[in-house]
C-alpha cells in the first residue's frame, strides 16, 4: 500500500485508459438494448428539485427519502438526471438521497465564473455546508469522482463510505502528454485548442451530442433521454461548464491545480480505511481493466461489483443493478 506520488505518475494505465475512450465510439452503436438483462431502464425524473442560495448563485437538488445522507455527484456534460434510476434504490432501503446539479449544469445557476475546478470544489463545499449534509456516504462518477475524493480527503471527519465508478484517479490520470493517450489526444487536444474547443462545445454542443450518446453509453439512449440532457445547454453561453471540464484533465502536468488535486486523491485512496464499492464494466473508458486491475491490487477496504457491458456512463446501462449494489453495501457497511 505504500505507493507514493512518484509511483502514481509513473504507472501505465493512462494510455490505456484514454485509448480506450477513444475507441469506444463505433463500438457503442453495436447494440441498442433498452433492458440490459431484461431490466427496465426510465426515461421520466420523477423527483422535485429543490433549491439552496449558494455562493452568488444558486444549487438545484433532489432531495428524497429519510436516514442516513447519500451523496450524489455527477460529472460532465451530466446532472443529476442520470442517477433519476438508481436513487428509488437507495430511498427504499432507508437512506436520504442528496443528488446536486454542479454549478453551471442542470438546473443550477450559471454565474459569471470560469468553471474551473476549484470553482466547482467551492460550490460544492459550500452547497454542503448550506445544507448541513453530515456523515455521508458518497457515490460519485467522472469529474464527481474527483470532486468527492477531493471533498473526503479535507474532511475525513465528515465521510464514513463511498462507492465509485468511471472514476477520475491515478494510474488513468493524470496523462503524460496527448500521444500517450493514443485516439484521444488529439481529440482532447482540439478541445483545449482556443477556437477549436469553442466550435466543437459551444457551438455544436459536442460532448451532449457526440460524446455521450456515441461513446459513453452502449444501449444507446432515446429521444426523451437525449432531450433532457439537451435541456439545460440550450445556447452557446450556457455550454461553458461543459468546454472547461475537459480543459481540466491534467495532461503533461496542466493545469497544475488539478494535476496536483488528482494524485493527492490517488494517494488518499490508497490509504483511507473508509469502506468502498467500485463498480466497473468491460471495456469501460477512464477505468479500462489495468485500471481496475490496480484499484483491485491497492485499494483497502474495497468490495467490487462487476457490471457487464458498459463505457463511460455506466448508470445509463446499468442503474439497477448499481442501485441494488448500493443499497445491499449499505445495508452491511
Amino acid at each position: 500500500m505504500n505507493i507514493n506520488r512518484r509511483q502514481l505518475l509513473k504507472t501505465s494505465a493512462a494510455p490505456v485508459a484514454f485509448a480506450a475512450l477513444g475507441a469506444v465510439s463505433a463500438m457503442s452503436q453495436e447494440n441498442a438494448d433498452n433492458q440490459p438483462y431484461g431490466l427496465p431502464i426510465s426515461a421520466e425524473f420523477p423527483f422535485e428539485k429543490k433549491r439552496v442560495a449558494v455562493l452568488e448563485s444558486e444549487n438545484a437538488y433532489v432531495d428524497e427519502g429519510t436516514g442516513p445522507v447519500v451523496l450524489f455527484l455527477h460529472g460532465n456534460p451530466t446532472s443529476s438526471y442520470l442517477w433519476r434510476n438508481v436513487i428509488p434504490h437507495v430511498v427504499t432501503a432507508g437512506y436520504r438521497a442528496i443528488a446536486p446539479d454542479l454549478i453551471g449544469m442542470g438546473s443550477s445557476g450559471k454565474p459569471n465564473i470560469g468553471y474551473t475546478f476549484d470553482e466547482h470544489a467551492a460550490y460544492l463545499d459550500a452547497f454542503i455546508k448550506t445544507t448541513g449534509l453530515k456523515d455521508l456516504t458518497l457515490v460519485i462518477h467522472d469529474w464527481g469522482s474527483a470532486l468527492g475524493m477531493r471533498y473526503a480527503r479535507i474532511n475525513p471527519e465528515n465521510v464514513r463510505a463511498m462507492a465509485f465508478m468511471e472514476a477520475i484517479i491515478p494510474p488513468g490520470m493524470p496523462a503524460p502528454s496527448y500521444e500517450a493517450m493514443g485516439p484521444a489526444g488529439e481529440m482532447f487536444r482540439s478541445l483545449r485548442t482556443k477556437g477549436v474547443g469553442e466550435e466543437m462545445v459551444l457551438n455544436k454542443n459536442f460532448f451532449v451530442e457526440e460524446v455521450l450518446p456515441k461513446m459513453g453509453v452502449a444501449r444507446g439512449l432515446t429521444d426523451q433521454e437525449m432531450a433532457q440532457y439537451r435541456a439545460p445547454y440550450p445556447t452557446p453561453e450556457s455550454r461553458l461548464p461543459t468546454l472547461q471540464w475537459p480543459r481540466e484533465i491534467p495532461i503533461a502536468g496542466h493545469p497544475k491545480a488539478t494535476h496536483d488535486t488528482i494524485i493527492s486523491n490517488g494517494a488518499w485512496l490508497i490509504q483511507s480505511d473508509i469502506p468502498k464499492l467500485y463498480f466497473y464494466a468491460t471495456p469501460g473508458a477512464l477505468n479500462p481493466a489495468p485500471v481496475v486491475q490496480w484499484v483491485v491490487a491497492n485499494v483497502p477496504n474495497l468490495e467490487t461489483r462487476f457490471l457487464g457491458r458498459g463505457f463511460h456512463f455506466l448508470q445509463e446501462d446499468h442503474p439497477n443493478l448499481i442501485g441494488a449494489g448500493i443499497a445491499d453495501w449499505l445495508r452491511r457497511t
